[in-house]
């Protein structure tokens, strides 16, 4: 090694230092200088350290020419002293350096002639022989009390006596020593470094062990305010992220790759790890901090961000997170766990990852406006799940073991469209072959759903569009076929064989990964199956005014569809199906249902498709079909090889995907007897069994039941009872609660009303005519037909009741289906019971449509869908009385004439105006 000075040189040897450096002469004279040997902490004398045999071995080796020169050691140890005390004596300049007191000036030629006459001096037959160590080993361990006692008055030496410790006392002692070595040991690597990065206030602090340590500022924890703030922690200068502003200075082909360098990521984390930590509402509440804690108490692994959020506080990190979401939420992930565990510390030992789903986003799509340019990109669709695959485990990090040399390969990311592929061995080289190391890889949760446009927005004459879903972690098992949800996700294409087959060029599947997945009911992914309409506490008000306002039960029959003249019996059974009544559990063995399913038999031309499309309006969930190009697995379920996994999955139909709503079938005569029959559990026990190609199970079924059908013939015959005018069995006609049938009859004056009703509802629908029109068509009229006209009118205004807002009456009834739960008294009990036995001896006396305990149980979820309509959480004496009324119309005019007639007298004490 060299010193300072770039013509001396060190050598080594062994634990001896020799300084040379070079002569007048051509080769290198070697000289032991005392100041050396003190800046290398070695003793001042030189022969006390230095084997003086070794030496002129050592010259001998750097064939040094001449030693005659060379003094003996203690010579020149005795020289440098009288220097150096003539040194002190003498009086020098301030402004002169001051050398080592070790370390005399001496001309470098007067050290030559003293090396040359030291080494001639040496004469390696006048060493005295050493000292025989085995011959006195016995005298060297025998108690000497002049040589074993110890000059103590340095301090370094200890000679007190102590006791014997315990273990805890020395197990303690030895967890200290071993924490002082461990600091020790850190404070010497890292001392240099940490010294210069240390403030002046700093550098005063030692720890226990009197080392020096840097004081580190504590990171805040949430208080009782929620308020959360970003650490103050040091930087790596080494890693100091750039700011939003300084970011445009990085140059990229695309923002993904703009935002995968680095710097810009680091940027990037900063900035979300801001916006969690210190975004806060309008009463400067930290709003993620306490997302963060029920986070944590719930355990969960998801954390819902509003974009709206980001977009208000980030803007530019909301662009980024809709034109790049793939990276930025890869991000994302990684901050929200960082901001866990500054208040659960130890919560990656629960979940090692927290995913972040987006919520509020505004770019809405619907399947059918999906292209190329959404690709890689944020999108939020809406649809129906129609399909659903079960719970599959995929690969995340994958490691793979080379079967060459055993060593383990990676881990490597997993990415859903791609399968990882291990080209060689980055220990052996070997091209193969490979295996799947199952322990050490990472699995996570993966399902596939297939979303199909809604009913309800499906542009006329266009067949549904769908899209396949993926479903990963803990969103899988989320949704479930039937029901109308909300989806956030990445938009992306996936490598298809089969369509690069059949299409005869590369053509590219897509798919959308889900981010969050939300009902369209609800307002969160963690809401139970309970949907409800989106209503506030004002429009709670609302309802509750309305329930207490004189005959709200006609004024919401009197709003079922009022574009149609008359029909009041079937506005009412209408109205008693959108309500329902409550379902009931007995036991928990045998459930109850309390859907209300009705069926509408008249004469074509009656207005039953017409009263449909408006239930399918106003329902909270509903799905229309049609029977006649509906077969029972369309109605119900049916089974298909999935693609991808090659298996059998099930796919719901119309009544699936109807629960807990209402199923709507128009022309239900045209279906034939098998498939009718396969509805006849959906409708009683609401739900199908399935029992195809290897799979067992049962799905659900939970909705009410409108449907329409002709009669045999094309008209209605009142000759005949009901069952001989209509295509369905006894059976399925005992599971309607209501039948309302409709005649076609001809009456002058009614008919003479329903024209002028029909006329007036589409001169005043058209969009081009308005009030004007109206007053100037009225003034051209004769004055006899204008007040004939008016007095109709007017007498109409008299009678009809002002129907409710649609949009309005479409929340009443969610709400009440929601939170209304109505109960009977015995005492109406004993009346229903009554009311059924006389029913069922008049069914058989006149032998006419039979009477079951269907009928029962029909009276009393009626009766509950009247308190309902009033939010009364008990069923009073006018609903109870309104259910029997209904039921003995449904009964009665399904009849045939002679017997209808004479029931009507019989059960008239029931109908009378008085039990209303």
């Amino acid at each position: 090694m060299r010193s300072a000075c770039t013509s001396h040189v060190i050598y080594p040897f062994g634990q001896r230092v020799f300084f040379a450096y070079p002569s007048h002469s051509s080769q290198f004279q070697l000289q032991p200088v005392l100041s050396l040997f003190h800046l290398v902490n070695f003793p001042a004398d030189f022969s006390s350290f230095l084997d003086f045999s070794t030496l002129l071995y050592f010259l001998q080796f750097l064939q040094f020419p001449d030693f005659s020169s060379m003094s003996s050691p203690r010579k020149r140890q005795a020289e440098a002293d009288e220097d150096l005390q003539s040194d002190r004596s003498t009086p020098s300049l301030a402004s002169s350096p001051q050398l080592p007191p070790s370390s005399p000036a001496i001309p470098f030629e007067e050290e030559e002639e003293e090396i040359h006459n030291d080494v001639t001096d040496l004469n390696p037959s006048d060493e005295e022989e050493g000292e025989d160590l085995m011959e006195n080993l016995e005298n060297d361990y025998r108690r000497n009390e002049q040589q074993d006692t110890y000059d103590l008055g340095d301090g370094n030496i200890d000679d007190a006596e102590y006791e014997e410790m315990d273990a805890a006392t020395r197990r303690r002692i030895d967890e200290q020593l071993d924490r002082r070595d461990e600091l020790l040991g850190t404070t010497r690597t890292a001392r240099g470094r940490e010294q210069a990065l240390l403030d002046d206030d700093d550098l005063g602090d030692v720890n226990e062990f009197g080392l020096p340590v840097q004081r580190r500022r504590r990171r805040r924890q949430y208080d009782n305010d929620d308020d959360m703030f970003m650490d103050d922690a040091d930087i790596d200068p080494f890693h100091e992220e750039l700011s939003l502003e300084s970011l445009a200075d990085v140059k990229a082909q695309s923002i993904t790759e703009w935002i995968l360098q680095p710097a810009v990521s680091r940027s990037i984390a900063r900035e979300l790890k801001s916006f969690l930590l210190e975004y806060t509402d309008e009463k400067g509440r930290s709003v993620y901090g306490a997302r963060i804690r029920t986070l944590g108490e719930v355990n969960a692994e998801s954390l819902d961000v509003s974009y709206g959020h980001l977009a208000d506080s980030k803007a530019i990190l909301a662009l980024f997170l809709a034109s790049s979401p793939a990276e930025m939420l890869k991000i994302f992930d990684i901050v929200a766990m960082e901001a866990t565990e500054l208040h659960y510390p130890n919560y990656s030992q629960i979940h090692q990852e927290i995913h972040v789903r987006i919520s509020d986003f505004p770019n809405h799509l619907s399947l059918r406006d999906l292209r190329e340019k959404n690709l890689n990109q944020l999108v939020k669709i809406t649809g129906v799940v129609t399909r659903r695959t079960g719970v599959f485990p995929q690969l995340k990090y994958v490691k793979f073991d080379c079967l060459k040399c055993g060593v383990v390969l990676g881990p490597f990311i997993q990415d859903s469209n791609t399968e990882v592929k291990v080209s060689f061995c980055t220990n052996c080289h070997a091209k193969g072959p490979f295996k799947l190391n199952s322990e050490k890889t990472l699995y996570r949760n993966y399902q596939r759903i297939t979303l199909q446009e809604a009913p309800g927005s499906v542009p006329a004459g266009r067949l549904p569009r769908h899209r396949e879903v993926i479903l990963l972690s803990d969103l899988v098992d989320v949704a479930k076929p039937g029901e109308e949800v909300e989806i956030v996700g990445i938009y992306k294409n996936n490598y298809d064989g089969r369509l690069n087959a059949k299409n005869g060029f590369p053509v590219f599947a897509t798919i959308v990964e889900a981010n969050s997945v939300k009902r369209k009911e609800t307002s969160s992914v963690f809401n139970s199956d309970t949907g409800q309409a989106a209503w506030v506490e004002e429009d709670e008000r609302e309802f509750r005014r309305l329930s207490r306002e004189r005959g709200i039960i006609d004024k919401i029959i009197a709003s079922m569809a009022p574009s149609i003249y008359g029909h009041k019996d079937i506005k009412t059974a209408i109205a008693c199906s959108l309500f329902g009544g409550v379902a009931k559990n007995v036991n928990g063995k045998h459930s109850i249902r309390g859907d209300i399913n009705v069926l509408l038999l008249g004469d074509p031309g009656t207005a039953k498709s017409q009263i449909l499309k408006y239930a399918e309006k106003t329902a909270n969930r509903a799905v229309f079909a049609t029977g006649q190009g509906a077969s029972a697995v369309g109605l119900t379920a049916s089974v298909r090889r999935d693609p991808i996994t090659r298996e059998w999955t099930l796919e719901g139909g119309a009544l699936v995907l109807a629960d807990k709503g209402t199923c709507l079938i128009d022309e239900f005569d045209k279906m034939n007897d098998q498939d009718r029959t396969s509805i006849h559990e959906a409708m009683e026990q609401q739900s199908i069994s399935v029992s195809k190609a290897g799979i067992v199970t049962s799905l659900q079924a939970r909705c009410s039941i409108i449907a329409a059908a002709n009669p045999i013939g094309g008209k209605y015959n009142s000759t005949l009872p009901l069952s001989q005018n209509v295509n369905l069995t006894e059976p399925i006609l005992s599971r309607f609660d209501i039948l309302c049938v409709v005649r076609d009859v001809v009456n002058p004056e009614s008919d003479e009303r329903l024209a002028t009703f029909v006329i007036d509802s589409h001169m005043r629908s058209h969009p081009a005519n308005d009030d004007d029109v109206f007053e100037e068509s009225d003034e051209q009229l004769e004055p006899h037909s204008r007040r004939e006209i008016v007095m109709e009118k007017t007498k109409q205004r008299e009678s009809e009741i002002s129907p409710i807002p649609q949009d309005v009456l479409a929340k009443y009834i969610s709400y009440a289906r929601t939170k209304i739960s109505p109960k009977l008294h015995q005492m109406d009990m004993d009346k229903v019971a009554r009311v059924y036995a006389d029913l069922r001896r008049e069914s058989i006396s006149t032998g006419s449509f039979p009477i079951t305990v269907r009928h029962l149980e029909s009276i009393i979820r009626i009766a509950e869908a009247f308190a309902r309509m009033r939010l009364s959480d008990f069923v009073s004496q006018g609903d109870l009385n309104r259910a029997i009324k209904v039921s003995i119309d449904s009964f009665v005019g399904a009849q045939k004439v002679t017997v209808r007639k004479q029931l009507q007298k019989s059960f008239m004490k029931y109908t009378l105006p008085s039990w209303q």
